[in-house]
């Protein structure tokens, strides 16, 4: 790779690996700290001020498919501009929050930012700068912005004991402001996906007719929405069910963290993986080793080597997380499946679409799977997981077989002619 373009590559990273831990942190992690501080002084209970998370899912789901109209017509940068001071303005409105209205009312702007600057629109402007070969830049953004809470808490914690967490969200739409803005708006590097090869932005990656580009959308919807409903769906009572299946609390919180640690170098290794990656077998390896897992957890008995199981599997003399590395695979799959079937024109757009119907399933799934857990144990919960990631196993396997298919036909045409 030319060294103008590396640093192109490194400076599009940095800008952008700086603005979403700000974006992350700022808003959807924050709540992790900030909340049971925030819910005595405002009168409300603390699951009406955790249900600010559940209101920003919802208003971005709601706003992502105009979001990947103003992508393709606008550019990613001007849409995460507009994000910065979208989230700052929802930041104030939280700072000056005195009740039930003006909380609800900063979390609803605030979901309007997070469709307009976190996760697709940064993918997008990745891939107005690198094109196709954005996945491995993806990679390596995605691993700084699994780092967000464990950036973040702690400075909250600090800001919230030094000026209480009015001045805190104050601080957080400063950072918005006069951090993220200026940097989305002068610091990225121009787009040169559009501009390269005489239009090789409009040239997918898969010869698809129109309706099968229109089944792949679709296998791809169904297959990330239900993974995604599992993993946010269980992930909160991840604690819980170690405890259940035989844990003590310390180990249980042990067990958690090395599933955190494990993930994230999932994300390292498809940044290793770089082009030669291949997203719908990513897909595929991720949701194989999540559902194994809760398969293990069901069928033996509850113990801590079964715990040590779950979490560690033995392969290429070393360990690796079962449901940790798989759901960390899977993190980045998400991220780059519309990129492996559509033009670098229409990721941010497929994108943007993509993310409504993965927002709402990560809106209502802790809820349910709270419900379920609670209500009917750990084995019908880990059923439900382990049956839900097979099925998203076998639109990830009809992906591929569509796949295979396009590139057959196109194989067999070009030896014809």
């Amino acid at each position: 790779m030319p060294k103008s373009s590396r640093f192109r590559s490194a400076q599009t990273v940095t800008v952008l690996a700086v603005t979403q831990l700000i974006g992350w942190g700022t808003t959807f992690d924050m709540l992790g700290v900030m909340g049971r501080v925030v819910a005595p002084d405002l009168g409300l209970a603390n699951e009406v001020v955790f249900a600010g998370l559940t209101i920003m899912m919802v208003v971005s789901a709601i706003v992502g498919p105009a979001t990947g109209r103003w992508l393709g017509r606008y550019g990613a940068a001007r849409v995460l501009s507009a994000a910065s001071l979208t989230f700052a303005l929802g930041l104030l409105l939280l700072a000056a929050a005195n009740g039930i209205v003006l909380y609800a009312s900063a979390w609803i702007i605030i979901g309007i930012g997070g469709a307009f600057g976190l996760s697709a629109p940064a993918y997008t402007a990745v891939v107005e700068r690198e094109g196709a070969n954005g996945k491995r830049v993806i990679a390596i953004l995605m691993l700084f912005t699994g780092l967000s809470s464990a950036i973040f808490w702690p400075i909250l914690s600090l800001l919230n004991e030094a000026v209480g967490w009015r001045l805190t969200f104050l601080v957080c739409a400063a950072l918005q402001f006069f951090v993220c803005l200026p940097l989305h708006l002068f610091a990225l590097p121009k787009p040169i996906a559009t501009h390269v090869d005489g239009g090789t932005a409009e040239i997918a990656p898969v010869p698809l007719s129109k309706a099968k580009q229109r089944k792949a959308f679709l296998l791809i919807a169904a297959a990330t929405t239900i993974s995604t409903f599992v993993t946010f769906g269980i992930s909160p009572s991840l604690l819980e069910i170690f405890r259940q299946s035989g844990a003590s609390p310390a180990f249980a919180l042990q067990l958690g963290a090395a599933r955190g640690i494990l993930g994230i170098s999932a994300r390292f290794l498809d940044m290793l993986l770089g082009r030669r990656g291949n997203p719908m077998l990513s897909a595929a390896m991720g949701i194989s080793l999540m559902m194994m897992s809760f398969v293990i957890m069901l069928v033996a008995s509850p113990s801590t080597p079964l715990l040590v199981t779950f979490v560690l599997f033995y392969g290429f003399g070393t360990f690796v997380l079962f449901y940790g590395f798989g759901t960390g695979v899977m993190t980045v799959a998400r991220a780059l499946l519309p990129l492996a079937l559509f033009s670098p024109r229409e990721f941010g757009l497929q994108s943007a679409r993509l993310s409504l119907p993965q927002n709402l399933a990560n809106a209502i799934a802790p809820v349910i799977f709270t419900a379920i857990l609670d209500r009917a144990g750990t084995g019908p919960a880990l059923a439900a997981c382990a049956v839900l990631a097979a099925l998203s196993l076998i639109f990830v396997l009809m992906l591929m077989a569509l796949v295979r298919g396009a590139r057959a036909s196109e194989s067999a045409i070009l030896n014809i002619s």
